[in-house]
């Protein structure tokens, strides 16, 4: 079989697995443990992840003409893609975290909803909380004053019902 039918199967792997991604972050595994790698792909299995090790080529085809063509730039050495198709910040998050205790992982970087973020822009959407804990967050503070004057008018009722 010739090199080229050898490829066009991992490059339609690649292909599928960005269609419809909301984004895409790349990192530098180098110098992580069997167990390192183990844990973290447990990880990103738990945020519905995609973890993946390609070479470098292959996703160079895979990406070549297509929203992720930035990524291109940023593949030399071992580089694991990380992708997700439901959470935009999950990549970037999970992987920092993950980083924080194997300092060895390092992010390179990655688009986001269309954006591409070097590693200091993808750090930073690491920080951003997950979709369901900003809406759990929006709830409480919509709650909180709604909260407050179902109390405030309990108290009104109260006195008005003691006069």
């Amino acid at each position: 079989m010739a090199k080229i039918e050898e490829k066009q199967p991992i490059v339609a792997e690649i292909k599928e697995a960005l269609d419809g991604a909301k984004s895409v972050v790349l990192v530098d595994y180098r110098g992580l443990t069997v167990a390192q790698d183990t844990e973290l792909r447990r990880n990103a299995r738990k945020e519905n992840l995609i973890y993946k090790v390609y070479k470098n080529t292959m996703v160079n085809l895979a990406i070549e003409g297509t929203e992720w063509a930035e990524l291109k730039q940023d593949l030399e050495g071992p580089t694991a893609v990380v992708i997700s198709k439901e959470d935009a910040t999950a990549p970037a998050r999970v992987m920092a975290e993950f980083a924080k205790t194997a300092k060895k992982l390092e992010l390179k970087s990655g688009i986001v909803e269309g954006t591409y973020y070097d590693k200091a822009g993808i750090e930073t959407i690491a920080t951003i909380p997950s979709r369901e804990t900003l809406l759990s967050r929006l709830l409480g503070s919509l709650q909180s004053p709604i909260a407050n004057l179902a109390r405030v008018l309990n108290q009104v009722a109260e006195k008005q019902a003691e006069a």
